[in-house]
């Protein structure tokens, strides 16, 4: 018997159980209010781990290092991240510096460096301050309510912090599932263009506990663009430590659907919160398209209106420009007839039979006010459904990007 999926409140990475976390400002960052950038999350169990990572052919090696020490053969205790600084283009010495922060975060907790992950974000081209990492790693002290200090650790441009964690039982067991992300530039994911950390207490077999995550990252994070662009450094981690004592999760069970449920939730409220926090964002952008031939040509559609530069530019202006929604349908390449297409905004329909109708106009303009507007084509066919997120496109997004390093 499985229970409903619960919001934990002020739930963060670290409200599964075993696990510990914990932030410290180094300087490697502007200094600021309560920054930090170093953080480490632990758990005092060993861990089954899954990995997701980027697909740009310019690679940090500390995905590269991840990618080594990630699969089903392989048990981990801790992540030691940093943020202000990519470690990515520096030649021979991101490896060996990637390395030593994995050293000197395992002697910190008595674990192995094999047990250890590493994950860097910020400025392209910069080595590690590997002496501000030999001064600070040990100076990080994890506890049971560090998640959130761990969370903002991680951040570079974004605005907030973003967690969650929910809950369910099974078999009378309670079992949880936290999270924390960063991301709010440099967004299209393919996976992914940020640093996501999942961690469960439910004993999982690891491969379906990589099955698991490669399924929700496409619903999810893949799912997200605030820009067109993929970063280097992309990571989604999920660590599960079994310390609920509960029956192991394997797939095709009750216990399993609920699972695979959590885990889909907790990833796209993480890569939702992403997309909201765009760099120089007003608006989230929601886009549902109905009707398709299959998932993949509805996952494809939504994911190109969202990413559309034109979209996202008609969004900000309150310009109920329907046939930008059109183009960026038509240029995902999958199969569409066009005179069945139906488009909404905000519920209030636009185009019927694929032509404009008579609309109050202020109506729509109203509508592409909110903070939240929703974008809905529905093709009429197929039978498929798919959602992605996106921001809107500002001057602020102009102006921050264009002086980022100055």
């Amino acid at each position: 018997m499985t229970s409903p999926i619960t919001p934990v409140p002020n739930g963060t990475v670290t409200s599964a159980k075993g696990f510990s976390a914990g932030g410290i400002f180094a300087g490697i960052k502007t200094p600021g209010i309560d920054k930090k950038d170093i953080g480490i999350l632990f758990s005092k169990h060993p861990c089954a781990v899954a990995g997701t990572f980027t697909q740009n052919s310019v690679v940090s090696p500390t995905v590269t290092l991840d990618k080594e020490r990630v699969g089903p053969d392989k048990q981990i205790h801790a992540v030691i991240v940093n943020s202000g600084c990519a470690n990515t283009a520096v030649g021979e010495q991101g490896m060996i510096d990637a390395k030593e922060m994995t050293d000197l975060a395992s002697a910190h907790l008595g674990v192995t460096s094999e047990q250890t992950l590493v994950s860097s974000t910020g400025v392209i081209g910069v080595e590690i301050p590997m002496a501000l990492m030999r001064e600070y790693i040990p100076q990080i002290e994890v506890s049971e309510n560090g998640g959130s200090e761990f969370a903002k650790a991680i951040l570079t441009t974004d605005k907030r912090t973003k967690e969650i964690a929910v809950s369910f039982k099974i078999d009378g067991v309670a079992h949880t599932v936290g999270g924390t992300s960063k991301g709010s530039g440099m967004i299209h994911p393919n996976m992914a263009t940020m640093l996501a950390y999942i961690t469960t207490d439910a004993d999982v077999d690891p491969n379906y506990l990589q099955k698991t995550l490669s399924k929700s990252v496409k619903l999810s994070f893949n799912q997200i663009d605030v820009d067109g662009d993929q970063s280097t450094n992309d990571t989604v981690l999920l660590l599960a430590n079994g310390a609920a004592n509960g029956q192991k999760i394997s797939g095709g069970d009750e216990a399993s659907k609920v699972f695979e449920t959590a885990i889909l939730q907790v990833c796209q409220f993480l890569a939702i919160e992403i997309a909201r926090d765009g760099e120089g964002a007003t608006k989230l952008i929601e886009v549902t398209v109905n009707g398709a031939h299959s998932e993949d040509d509805a996952l494809i559609a939504s994911r190109s209106c969202a990413a559309s530069m034109l979209v996202k530019t008609a969004v900000y202006g309150r310009d109920p420009n329907w046939g930008r929604i059109f183009m960026a349908v038509g240029k995902s390449g999958i199969s569409i007839n066009e005179s069945k297409i139906d488009c909404y905004i905000n519920d209030i329909q636009i185009v019927a039979e694929g032509k404009g109708i008579s609309y109050n106009v202020q109506s729509v303009v109203s509508a592409l006010s909110s903070d939240e507007v929703r974008l809905r084509v529905d093709l009429n066919v197929g039978s498929s459904s798919g959602m992605a997120w996106g921001c809107d496109l500002t001057e602020e997004y102009v102006v921050f990007n264009s002086a980022y390093t100055t």
